[in-house]
């Protein structure tokens, strides 16, 4: 059982709080949500291998009864790329074990640069070691040389994280400022960020949402509708007997079972934020939610196995040494009309 951490007062580094056995944990809450979330901790944290940033991982959400997020998995081994399937369980490898809204920077800065044996940096993670001479892998876990200083913010409806890393060898640094924060009186929590370069170099990656989505944990099938307010192209289009691509909307044929999986590629946006704009529904559970962006998309996909549903949005990030970039998502949660039946 965890130890609820008591709003604190100013910012302040999470060495200096204690926590009783498990991952360090908080929640924030308003009067339509509820929020609970992991922290970035190197020795207890529930996520500390190198994919995804340690920042803001929610592992519950819950509006109007409902839950949307939760493991996806049924246990973890470290030996698993990404996840696999066995003995009718889902295991994952500890690169992949993440839950909810969690953010990827895909693009690592000074890999191609590096030698082997020297390092490289990651957004959201640290200063990681260069192996070998091949390819940069999302899936390989590697050593974490510097994981930055990690401080936090909470308040009673806000949590802010904030990394500071800073590599003069390498020519990188930045602050790193992840906020989430719940809508008063609504049940919208929004997402903000700021990456400010403080190094010599420029920072150049992208960045993308797994959104874990665990809703009641209803399996992907004809339940969901998935809506985008542009015409869906995708070059790789589902097997109908999972899924179809409908216009500017993405149906299941069924339910996923066992090791089935339904992943698509989702083209046809613009240029403009307007596009960022994504409503998954369950009619089963009679709720929605809906992710907005300030920012274009740079890429959009679906991905769903039999415990998970993740539309996942992608954007470019730029910041030159000085400057600040800074990017936004909301997600607003909401009850469906209730219908007749027939």
């Amino acid at each position: 059982m965890s130890r609820r951490i008591l709003p604190l007062i100013a910012i302040v580094p999470l060495a200096v709080l204690s926590y009783a056995a498990g991952p360090p944990q908080i929640e924030i809450s308003n009067q339509a949500i509820r929020v609970k979330l992991y922290l970035p901790d190197a020795a207890e944290g529930f996520y500390r291998s190198t994919r995804f940033d340690w920042s803001g991982v929610i592992h519950s959400l819950v509006f109007q009864g409902h839950d949307y997020y939760g493991p996806w998995f049924s246990t973890m081994d470290p030996s698993v790329r990404d996840f696999t399937h066995r003995d009718g369980q889902i295991v994952v490898g500890a690169v992949s074990a993440m839950t909810g809204p969690v953010e990827e920077f895909q693009r690592p800065l000074g890999y191609e640069t590096a030698a082997v044996g020297g390092t490289f940096l990651k957004v959201g993670v640290g200063i990681l070691r260069k192996p070998d001479d091949a390819n940069y892998a999302a899936f390989k876990p590697y050593e974490i040389v510097n994981s930055g200083k990690w401080k936090v913010n909470k308040k009673s409806d806000s949590v802010e994280f904030v990394q500071e890393l800073n590599d003069e060898s390498l020519g990188y640094g930045y602050v790193y400022a992840k906020t989430i924060r719940l809508s008063p009186g609504k049940p919208e929590m929004v997402i903000s960020h700021r990456l400010t370069n403080t190094g010599r170099l420029p920072i150049k990656t992208n960045v993308y949402n797994h959104n874990f989505l665990v809703l009641d944990k209803l399996p992907p099938g004809p339940d969901y509708t998935i809506t985008v307010p542009y015409e869906i192209k995708s070059t790789r289009p589902p097997d109908p007997k999972f899924a179809e691509v409908r216009g500017n909307r993405i149906v299941y044929a069924k339910n996923l079972e066992d090791q089935e999986r339904v992943s698509i590629p989702m083209q046809g946006f613009g240029t403009e934020a307007k596009d960022y704009d994504f409503r998954i529904e369950n009619a089963k559970a009679g709720v929605g939610m809906r992710i907005t962006g300030d920012r274009p998309l740079s890429n959009a996909t679906l991905w769903s196995i039999r415990s998970t549903l993740a539309v996942e949005p992608f954007l470019d990030v730029a910041a030159e040494p000085g400057k600040d970039f800074t990017w936004t998502y909301t997600y607003t949660y909401y009850t469906l009309p209730k219908t007749n039946a027939p």
